[in-house]
């Protein structure tokens, strides 16, 4: 499975010491744009497996990180690089759209 579970106790190790740059989905399973959003998530994951890691933060279950963060509406898409927050995207979004955000932070020579 290309797009993992993170959890307040995981979120440092998994997403903020990663070497590659990291794309959060931060969500909930009541959430109907959060369930539209799934699926170019998933693609994403798919299409840039050699160059990011993609996780999903279940909101309802792991409110530390999502307070930290800010998150006041979801679905929230956060890219992390480096340790921080270099963007986020909020909303159920064309792939297009998450793609050209995610674009701007990777090693162009991929």
């Amino acid at each position: 499975m290309l797009v993992s579970q993170v959890m307040d106790s995981t979120f440092n190790e998994e997403v903020l010491n990663h070497d590659q740059p990291v794309l959060v989905d931060f969500w909930a399973p009541w959430c109907g744009p959060c369930r539209m959003v799934a699926p170019v998530v998933d693609e994403i994951a798919h299409e840039y497996s050699e160059s990011i890691k993609v996780v999903k933060l279940n909101t309802d279950e792991n409110p530390s990180t999502a307070t930290e963060y800010g998150i006041r509406s979801i679905p929230t898409l956060m890219i992390f690089k480096d340790g921080g927050r270099v963007d986020t995207v909020i909303g159920a979004v064309p792939k297009s759209t998450l793609a050209s955000t995610l674009n701007k932070y990777l090693d162009k020579s991929i």
